[in-house]
């Protein structure tokens, strides 16, 4: 009986890969890079990613964070670490780009 709930409350990767990809293409498809609109266009890209993941009805607590930075040939490291329950809990990272900017969104499940 455990093992059935616990696969009720895992962190479903591909399905929370497609909502992140999804939502980067909703605010950024055909989009040139204009500095003045990468702080608005981070924070839709994160908010509807949260309202797609939060309409999933399952039991988890969400962070999304959000980079959209120029194409322009610079370099860019990332890294995170955490400390939580791999049975349950999980993360997923979705690089995207287009002629002229990357975006780079992660999204954290931590179980209720």
């Amino acid at each position: 009986m455990e093992d059935t709930n616990n696969e009720e409350i895992s962190f479903v990767g591909d399905e929370v890969s497609s909502i992140i990809k999804e939502s980067i293409e909703i605010v950024l498809q055909n989009q040139q890079y204009h500095q003045k609109k990468v702080n608005q266009w981070s924070s839709l890209v994160v908010e509807n990613a949260m309202k797609r993941l939060t309409a999933m009805n399952t039991p988890f607590k969400y962070i999304a964070t959000c980079v959209i930075m120029q194409k322009n040939g610079a370099g860019l490291h990332t890294g995170a670490s955490c400390y939580w329950d791999n049975s349950t809990d999980g993360s997923r990272t979705v690089r995207w780009e287009s002629k002229h900017l990357y975006c780079i969104t992660t999204v954290f499940g931590l179980a209720l």
